[in-house]
C-alpha cells in the first residue's frame, strides 16, 4: 500500500512524511464544525494529531467512522464534503473544497517536482 498525502490548501505546499528526503512542517486538519487536529511529524497513512483523514470524512458526510467508507467515497467521484488541510488555521476559514491530492504521495519526490515548488 502506497502513501496518502495532499497538498496543503492555503500555501500549496506538498505535505510530506518524515520517511522522505524532504523536510516535514506543522499541518492542520480542520473540520466543518471548526475543530482542528495538529500533527507535527507526518507519517504518510492520514493521521493528522491521532485523526484519521478518512474517518472523519465519512462522519462529516454521515457514514459513521468507516475509514474504508471515506476512502471509497473520496475516490468515487460523487460530491462530498472534505476535511481541509493548512499550515495556518488562524488566518484559515473553512471551505467545502477537498484538497488535492499530492501525486508523490508525499515521499516520491524527484528533482523536476522539487523545481516546480
Amino acid at each position: 500500500m502506497g502513501f496518502f498525502s495532499w497538498h496543503t490548501q492555503d500555501t500549496d505546499k506538498s505535505i510530506s512524511n518524515h520517511y522522505s528526503e524532504k523536510e516535514v512542517f506543522t499541518v492542520y486538519m480542520i473540520d466543518d464544525k471548526g475543530n482542528s487536529w495538529k500533527e507535527d511529524k507526518y507519517e504518510g497513512y492520514g493521521v493528522f494529531g491521532e485523526k484519521d483523514f478518512y474517518n472523519l470524512l465519512a462522519e462529516m458526510n454521515g457514514l459513521g467512522t468507516d475509514r474504508s467508507a471515506g476512502i471509497e467515497l473520496a475516490f468515487s467521484g460523487k460530491p462530498f464534503i472534505s476535511p481541509n488541510l493548512v499550515e495556518n488555521p488562524k488566518n484559515w476559514e473553512y471551505i467545502k473544497d477537498e484538497p488535492e491530492c499530492c501525486e508523490d504521495q508525499g515521499f516520491f519526490y524527484d528533482e523536476q517536482t522539487e523545481e516546480e515548488e
